[in-house]
């Protein structure tokens, strides 16, 4: 009787010891995504903070081709389309709610950046 209970411990042992090196070597062999370092070298700076009256603006040192804002939850409430690419841009919002938005940058170069404003209400 132990000697089957210990059998079968060890069959069981070694079975989880092979499915758990199986999953090790299957995590390993899926590709890693490099990460670029030039999304480091992107300046672009949104005044005022925060934003008041409906407006702010971008400031880039690249061209920007589209820009979008999205609340929170992911309902765009802007979007514009630059056929002339341009660094500095201001952005009139239609009476936007108190709160979080998250402003998408396209630049002509195919590269976005994605920066977060916190939107109050003017006094």
């Amino acid at each position: 009787m132990k000697k089957s209970l210990l059998f079968i411990f060890l069959i069981i042992f070694y079975l989880s010891l092979h499915a758990q090196k199986d999953t090790i070597s299957l995590a390993g062999t899926f590709p890693q995504k490099e990460i670029s370092s030039d999304f480091s070298a992107i300046n672009v700076s949104i005044y005022p903070v925060p934003v008041r009256d409906n407006s702010f603006t971008i400031k880039t040192d690249r061209d920007v081709s589209f820009i979008k804002i999205t609340n929170i939850i992911g309902q765009d409430i802007f979007r514009a389309k630059y056929n002339n690419p341009q660094q500095l841009t201001k952005i009139l919002l239609e009476n936007p709610k108190r709160g979080m938005y998250l402003v998408t940058i396209l630049f002509s170069d195919g590269k976005r950046v994605v920066k977060k404003i916190m939107v109050e209400q003017s006094e």
